[in-house]
């Protein structure tokens, strides 16, 4: 940990990018094989979210590929190694080149996960689940407010994909969530793969959760595949891999979310077993029409609504 790094320094000055327009957007993750294809591709492409930890390196060809996609399309910067739900104090070190990231890039969207991934100086190649307690909300709530006060803007927090609960835990996720969002100002990434993961997992039920989700704090949707295995006892065990295509009962609860959240920037992951670009686009024009779908007919509701008003006033 460097405890002594300066987070409030300001950056160089570096040549600033286009703003490109989110709002009902579906984008996909970038990845790097993909480049040429991408940029051969003339139909829209909607974003793409990077790893942070991908792009802390000062230049070289990951910096080029990303600035090439930054200036055509709008990017979500998605950290993975924050460790923002760990008891210890965030890594200053870090926290400095992920300031420096969001400066250099200004993404649409800024986001991190509600898990923790370091003990000491040990860190994991994990998205660990934490106990649900008025002292880790507490901590947490800390961290997140140094978080938006080195970036200067809000930060959305991703809800975690479990395999385990805490007997210490006082309040369910829904709940610790909210009093996040409440407390910090901070906005919700909400993973709808993790809910079915740890609703499958947990022996719970997605849309109980999704009813007591704070939908209004949610600033972005991520979809994903997910791996089924046994796990020791021989019971179903989902595993949060990014490595397949979108599950139907994922995009059953996509377009629940949508129809109540209404339509909000929806990213589809893919992180192994990466297949040929047209395959990854395909997956995020499915959630594309999914949210124009509910766009038009939200667009339809307001104009019903504006001409009944109308006919009332006369």
């Amino acid at each position: 940990m460097n405890a002594t790094a300066d987070i409030t320094a300001a950056p160089a000055e570096r040549p600033r990018f286009p703003a490109h327009p989110l709002a009902g957007l579906a984008g996909t993750s970038f990845k790097h094989e993909h480049l040429d294809a991408i940029l051969a591709d003339g139909t829209p492409k909607g974003f793409f979210e990077v790893h942070a930890e991908n792009y802390m390196g000062a230049g070289g060809p990951p910096h080029r590929a990303l600035e090439m996609i930054r200036r055509d399309n709008p990017v979500s910067l998605h950290g993975v190694c924050m460790s923002i739900g760990g008891p210890q104090p965030l890594d200053r070190g870090h926290l400095a080149r992920f300031r420096d990231l969001v400066d250099r890039y200004e993404p649409a969207l800024v986001s991190e996960h509600l898990a923790w991934s370091t003990h000491e100086t040990a860190f994991f190649n994990d998205l660990l689940p934490l106990p649900y307690t008025e002292a880790t909300l507490r901590t947490v709530c800390d961290h997140i407010d140094e978080v938006q006060a080195a970036i200067g803007r809000p930060l959305l927090l991703e809800n975690p994909s479990t395999y385990l609960t805490f007997r210490e835990s006082t309040m369910p996720e829904t709940a610790f969530i909210r009093a996040l969002a409440q407390r910090t100002g901070c906005g919700l990434l909400l993973d709808v793969n993790n809910v079915f993961v740890s609703a499958t997992n947990q022996g719970a039920s997605a849309l109980d959760y999704l009813s007591d989700f704070p939908f209004a704090a949610v600033g972005e949707i991520h979809l994903a595949g997910h791996a089924a295995q046994a796990d020791d006892e021989g019971d179903l065990l989902l595993i949060d891999s990014h490595d397949g295509p979108v599950a139907d009962a994922v995009w059953k609860l996509f377009e629940i979310v949508i129809s109540r959240r209404g339509p909000v920037p929806t990213l589809v992951e893919w992180d192994s077993n990466i297949p040929e670009w047209p395959v990854l686009k395909a997956e995020a024009q499915a959630a594309q029409a999914i949210l124009d779908r509910h766009a038009a007919h939200d667009a339809g509701r307001a104009a019903r609504e504006t001409a009944r008003g109308a006919r009332h006033v006369a």
